[in-house]
């Protein structure tokens, strides 16, 4: 916190709600067969990045990083999350490299098969996030 990537933050159901609800939305469209595996892979990373977003805010955090600032989210899951966390953000680490490029660089970048991949992980990581709320956070469950 000393570098201030990571502030003090106290969410409420609504908050999570509304965030959730970006996520049900990004994993129906990141489902689209129509569109290209680029876009699909985006949409399903920013489903998983929305959903360390739930975790930080139930932690009692907000991320306020200008720079780096999804490096910081799946890091910090790790810390509120566990040990049981650390499978999930070391590959959405890995996809958020391929998704700059997607956004950033280059066209034609991740496969079917990858953004298939990533809309699998994305959903069981929003479904492990949800089911820690439910052990951890009554008031903030879905």
């Amino acid at each position: 916190m000393a570098s201030h990537d990571v502030q003090r933050h106290r969410t409420s159901k609504k908050e999570l709600d509304d965030i959730r609800a970006l996520i049900a939305r990004d994993l129906a469209d990141a489902s689209v067969a129509g569109l290209s595996a680029d876009r699909r892979f985006a949409t399903a990373y920013n489903a998983a990045l929305l959903a360390t977003h739930i975790v930080i805010g139930c932690a009692g955090y907000r991320v306020t990083a200008k720079i780096g600032h999804h490096k910081v989210s799946f890091d910090s899951i790790k810390l509120a999350l566990g040990a049981g966390a650390n499978k999930y953000a070391d590959y959405f680490e890995t996809c958020r490299r391929k998704r700059n490029v997607i956004d950033y660089t280059r066209s034609h970048v991740a496969t079917d098969t990858e953004a298939k991949e990533i809309l699998e992980k994305a959903t069981e990581f929003c479904e492990f996030v949800e089911a820690w709320i439910g052990s951890k956070f009554q008031a903030l469950r879905r």
